[in-house]
């Protein structure tokens, strides 16, 4: 990187990018959790190239490798990609075309190309089709999905549009997911098949790296928050004013408690006074009452 470009201002853009970056390695186990935060609050700390080159230098930046000293951030306005799912529907053929579990399992999950169709079979055991990091062959496939005392779990993504059509006997399809829109250029799945005295399962879900960079912006949102009520002086002054009022409030239930402390002490003395009072003067009970 020369001189020029290192000094160049970076903006919010490069350096979520660069934050995104971090989120996938700290899923992907190459970063623990001390070094992350470390990393992401150096990015945001970042003002120029310079500062944001070396904190990815030995990660992954992409899919072609980051040479040293180029910033993992682009130095150029590239224009917008053409939908995030443009590179997932690749063409081509599948990386497996079916699979079966005969009192057993199987799972096809992580990176791997969905066919254009696919047919898994379970009899006496059950299989995972997780689709949420999956590449597509085309944009329309099929799962044909044949569950006989045994069970199917299909694990789509967010943004995926879901059509059902499987038959069920003594058993079932699910169909929860059915009818909630695609986003634009995502792929569609068709779930069909035959269920006898078993089921097949469709589940939306996000992937763990989508999971953890959500709950990392929930801790920074909410770190902001409380960094922001420490600052204003109106909540300081607003605090203090409960805090007066939960005093009056304590010294006003003290107070009440010393006062019904005072009746018992009255109504016991009365008591004993009164009853002192039925004896004469040689000690006879006096019961005239």
């Amino acid at each position: 990187m020369t001189d020029d470009a290192a000094g160049l201002r970076a903006s919010d853009a490069d350096r979520e990018r660069v934050a995104e970056i971090l989120r996938d390695a700290l899923a992907e186990g190459r970063l623990d959790m001390a070094e992350f935060e470390e990393r992401l609050e150096a990015t945001y700390a970042a003002r120029t190239y310079g500062e944001l080159a070396p904190i990815t230098r030995d990660l992954p930046g992409g899919a072609a490798p980051v040479a040293p000293g180029v910033p993992a951030v682009s130095l150029s306005k590239d224009p917008a990609a053409g939908g995030a799912w443009a590179g997932r529907i690749t063409g081509g053929e599948g990386s497996s075309s079916w699979a079966v579990a005969v009192m057993s399992g199987f799972q096809r999950k992580g990176r791997w190309r969905v066919p254009q169709r696919f047919t898994a079979v379970a009899f006496w055991g059950g299989g995972d089709i997780d689709l949420r990091e999956a590449d597509f062959a085309e944009r329309e496939v099929v799962l044909n999905c044949v569950a006989i005392m045994g069970g199917v779990n299909v694990i789509v993504p967010p943004g995926v549009e879901v059509v059902v059509r499987g038959i069920g006997v003594m058993g079932g399809f699910d169909h929860r997911e059915e009818g909630v829109p695609g986003e634009p250029g995502a792929p569609r799945v068709i779930v069909t098949g035959f269920a006898f005295w078993g089921g097949v399962d469709v589940r939306r879900k996000l992937t763990r790296a989508e999971r953890q960079r959500l709950k990392e912006e929930r801790r920074l949102e909410k770190q902001d928050r409380g960094a922001g009520r420490r600052e204003l002086p109106e909540d300081r002054s607003h605090r203090g004013l409960l805090e007066g009022h939960r005093d009056l409030l304590g010294g006003h239930r003290d107070g009440l408690r010393e006062e019904r402390r005072e009746r018992r002490e009255l109504r016991r003395d009365d008591r004993e006074r009164r009853r002192y009072d039925r004896y004469d003067r040689y000690g006879r009970y006096d019961d005239e009452d």
